[in-house]
């Protein structure tokens, strides 16, 4: 979505630089890029409410204050007499009309509407449908314009459940199928509701009498129509998201402004129809909460200080949730709304202690994760979408992703790639698990937690591993054997199948967490955090490997050796492991090789980058007494 510069300042009572202003939508969450004026702001899954010029500024006048409202329509409006039956009022709770008739179409449009025409590039339609496009623009409210001449008959909102063809604006005829929200006129629908109208009651450059609709749908009786008929529409992604269902008077007033600013009106009526009335939500007012959920210190003062500015009524203990936020429910929603105003970055860091779990009660995922993570399993997460579609897969009618519009069946295909996309950035140790709900409708839909489980490459990064390669043999004493008796079967995947060049062999287990006795386990460790582990970026850059073996004369020097091995921490020192140890016992020379793998987080590492960090290792090592290096080449 593109908002002019220009055009949201015009909201705001302080006049941010575009500098400034662009770093206080990144702090309120609103990510964008700027092209000079332009803001191109990327939609949100669930703020509806900024999909718009005065919503946006509504947000950013926390920190610049509110410009004057935009004039609308003061005057007396008389009742519409619409003849109009909604069969569908969950769909739409609520729906205004406004019938609006001017003696001549204008020809030119004010600097406001025909600026955010060529400024944004786009096509002028006619007078009443540019209109109901601006003000979409600028208040995030979708209306829709019928040729008022065009509607003789009673108008139906309804649902239609059955498979029937619609002709819309862009021309081309839709074959909707399954339950779409539609308008009707003697039968025949005229407008494929919050997604697109139709052409045979559309407005045209001569179109004087305008029949004007705004209306509430249920997202989710939106959700998805516009991908599934490959329809571009503004309007779906706003009502998608939810839009102000208290507005509809205030936005059909500001069209009948803009229309008064271009033309003479002739005559002017409106009509609601509220089927549902409004509940408004409330949160209780505990600042407590706020502090505990962000690590903060706010005065109950501060705080109602921030909800006032953020729109919120307060009523008695109360947070009166605003009619434009559909997106906020509790506790942490409010926290977020805090954090956003204060800034992340301006919370302070504190450490916190996560309490030991001796006393937890385990679940059968705990004691299964638990036994894996100690046999060096990681546990990954995947997306549950997938672009496999087998004979019981659900397809999703409005996926986040379209080339993934199934849900998964298995867990095997996600596993795979993870374990490619892992080798491809030279692990030649992959141990990785997944236990996660798949879904199916083979008869009826059924949900079914499993486990799935990869293996590939070295057996472990130490010395009486690293030669051996991950086998049958090897899970099925992990799994199978006297401490577990999982009885798990073993599937090898065949790399042929796949597109890699490494050789070593695939196995594979998945099963339903139901099968699984999980009191055959006999070694649990205790459920507990033993050390914060740090999240760490993972660099797109190759890394290197540099193996060297160390002779040692002297037995008492090994432990002097591994101790300046484990202290030496250079930037670019991705791992480091022992992976050979041999004793002559007739000598006492002891041989140890150890792998060092570099790799940096911005660029490609070279020998000399490489040899120059080894030395000072290298170096520090043969100053130890009875310590030689083989073949030194340094």
């Amino acid at each position: 979505m593109k908002l002019e510069y220009k055009k949201i300042i015009d909201f705001l009572e302080n006049k941010p630089s575009t500098e400034e202003l662009s770093k206080k939508l990144f702090q309120l969450g609103h990510e964008h890029e700027v092209n000079g004026e332009t803001f191109d702001m990327e939609l949100t899954p669930n703020r509806g409410d900024c999909l718009s010029l005065a919503g946006l500024a509504r947000d950013l006048s926390v920190f610049y204050g509110k410009a004057e409202e935009k004039k609308i329509y003061t005057a007396d409006i008389p009742v519409l007499k619409l003849d109009f039956e909604n069969q569908s009022q969950e769909d739409c709770k609520k729906i205004s009309f406004l019938e609006i008739e001017i003696d001549t179409v204008p020809k030119k449009y004010k600097p406001y509407i025909s600026d955010y025409l060529a400024n944004l590039d786009l096509n002028i339609n006619n007078f009443f449908t540019d209109i109901s496009n601006y003000l979409s623009y600028e208040l995030g409210q979708p209306t829709h314009c019928y040729d008022s001449f065009k509607i003789k008959n009673k108008l139906v909102f309804t649902k239609n459940s059955f498979d029937s063809k619609f002709e819309s604006l862009l021309g081309p005829v839709i074959n909707l199928t399954d339950d779409n929200c539609v308008f009707k006129l003697d039968n025949e629908i005229i407008n494929l509701a919050g997604i697109m109208g139709g052409k045979s009651t559309s407005c045209n450059d001569k179109t004087t009498k305008a029949l004007v609709e705004c209306a509430f749908f249920n997202p989710e009786s939106i959700m998805g129509k516009a991908v599934k008929y490959n329809i571009i529409s503004d309007a779906a992604h706003k009502f998608e998201r939810g839009v102000d269902i208290l507005a509809q008077e205030n936005v059909l007033r500001r069209f009948a402004q803009i229309v008064s600013e271009h033309a003479n009106i002739v005559s002017i009526k409106m009509k609601t129809f509220e089927h549902i009335p409004y509940k408004p939500k409330y949160i209780n007012i505990d600042v407590n909460k706020i502090n505990d959920i962000l690590g903060t210190n706010l005065s109950n003062k501060s705080y109602l200080e921030i909800l006032d500015n953020l729109n919120f009524s307060v009523i008695k203990n109360c947070v009166e949730i605003p009619s434009f936020r559909n997106d906020l429910t509790n506790q942490n929603d409010l926290a977020e709304e805090v954090a956003r105003v204060i800034g992340y970055d301006n919370i302070e860091s504190k450490a916190f202690k996560i309490p030991s779990c001796k006393n937890f009660n385990k679940t059968k995922e705990d004691i299964l994760r638990s036994f894996l993570q100690t046999n060096n399993f990681n546990e990954v997460i995947n997306f549950p979408f997938t672009e496999n579609n087998s004979v019981n897969s659900i397809k999703i009618d409005n996926p986040l992703d379209t080339n993934k519009t199934y849900l998964r069946t298995s867990l095997k295909n996600s596993l795979i790639n993870n374990l490619l996309y892992n080798e491809r950035r030279q692990n030649d140790y992959v141990k990785l698990f997944e236990i996660s709900d798949i879904y199916s409708k083979e008869k009826s839909i059924t949900q079914e937690k499993i486990i799935g489980i990869i293996a590939s490459g070295r057996q472990g990064h130490n010395y009486k591993d690293f030669s051996k390669k991950i086998d049958e043999k090897y899970l099925d004493n992990i799994f199978n054997s006297d401490k577990a008796k999982l009885k798990f079967d073993i599937e090898e995947i065949p790399r042929s199948e796949l597109d890699s060049k490494i050789k070593n062999k695939i196995f594979y287990i998945e099963t339903k967490l139901s099968n699984i006795n999980t009191n055959t386990i006999s070694y649990l460790p205790e459920v507990g955090i033993a050390n914060f582990i740090e999240y760490k970026e993972i660099s797109t850059m190759p890394s290197s490997i540099r193996d060297i073996s160390f002779s040692i004369d002297n037995p008492d020097s090994l432990n002097d050796l591994f101790g300046v091995i484990l202290k030496y921490q250079p930037s670019n020192l991705k791992n480091v492991f022992c992976f050979d140890f041999f004793e002559n016992p007739e000598s006492s020379i002891i041989k140890v090789g150890f792998r060092f793998i570099f790799q940096s987080k911005t660029h490609s590492l070279n020998d000399q980058d490489i040899e120059k960090e080894l030395t000072i290792l290298i170096t520090e090592t043969l100053n130890i007494s009875g310590i030689t290096i083989p073949g030194l080449k340094f």
